[in-house]
């Protein structure tokens, strides 16, 4: 009987170890555009992500369910041993990201396996992966710099907080771009170098954000490689001109948990009613 109450509580406590965590979050959002001279519009937007953690291993996935079908947007496993992480991306994708200049970067094939290595070495951060690219990145004197070492496309960026302001300085592959932040007077305050402008504050509780977005230039597609080298599988869309514009939102949570905002835009001088609550 010893025995056997001895096995039992030894299963007990493997099975305890072995036990994960489930997370679930989401958003949904409902919008009215009146899409100023043009007819108005509603659109509805939600999304779910589940995460499953056991021990140092992860499991995300992504999904897109304002759909008849709904729809996965990303599946990836992930684990770590010791400085070493692996993830895979199981789910193939035509990802696209819109780039502060406007522009677009696709990757061609986003499914694979990566494997990387972080090493702590004084105070930076070494970290290499399979596909060659190395990064050092550290904090020195409240300056946080992060250089990685790509094919052709090094990528430098430097932050630190000096005077009140947030200072970000990016070089892409001899590309420089930079972002500066500060509050004054409850204002928070936004500047880039493509002169995007953004001022946000409270008035009577609510939260309003003025912006100015600079006008883009249209540009040519560039094709990135299948294989992942060159440059690293990424590539340009074209890009379609377009004119400045402002915009003015206010926003506002509820108790009941949803937040409420209207955004006015000078870009087609439409009015926006936004509904959304994140879980």
């Amino acid at each position: 009987m010893k025995k056997l109450i001895a096995l039992f509580a030894t299963t007990a406590v493997a099975s305890t170890s072995a036990m994960g965590a489930i997370a679930l979050s989401g958003t949904a959002s409902v919008s009215y555009d009146d899409n100023g001279s043009s007819p108005s519009s509603t659109s509805y937007d939600a999304d779910i992500a589940l995460v499953g953690t056991a021990g140092g291993t992860t499991f995300t996935y992504g999904m897109d369910i304002d759909r008849t079908n709904p729809a996965t947007t990303s599946a990836v496993l992930a684990t770590t041993i010791g400085p070493v992480t692996i993830s895979a991306d199981m789910f193939d994708e035509a990802s696209a990201d819109t780039t502060a200049s406007g522009g677009q970067q696709y990757e061609s094939v986003d499914t694979g396996v990566t494997v990387s290595l972080d090493a702590p070495v004084g105070d930076a951060t070494i970290g290499l992966d399979n596909s060659g690219n190395v990064s050092v990145s550290g904090t020195w004197s409240g300056v946080t710099i992060s250089h990685t070492i790509k094919n052709g496309a090094d990528t430098t960026t430097g932050s630190a907080s000096i005077a009140g302001m947030d200072i970000s300085v990016t070089n892409d592959a001899g590309t420089s771009s930079w972002s500066i932040g500060t509050t004054v007077s409850g204002v928070a305050l936004t500047l880039d170098s493509d002169n995007d402008i953004t001022a946000a504050f409270g008035v009577a509780g609510n939260t309003m954000t003025v912006s100015h977005v600079s006008a883009v230039a249209s540009a040519a597609a560039k094709a990135g490689t299948a294989s992942g080298t060159g440059t690293n599988g990424y590539g340009k869309m074209s890009v379609t001109s377009a004119k400045a514009y402002s915009t003015v939102a206010i926003s506002r949570d509820l108790t009941s948990g949803a937040a409420l905002s209207a955004t006015y835009s000078s870009k087609d001088d439409s009015l926006t009613l936004k509904a959304s609550v994140a879980f």
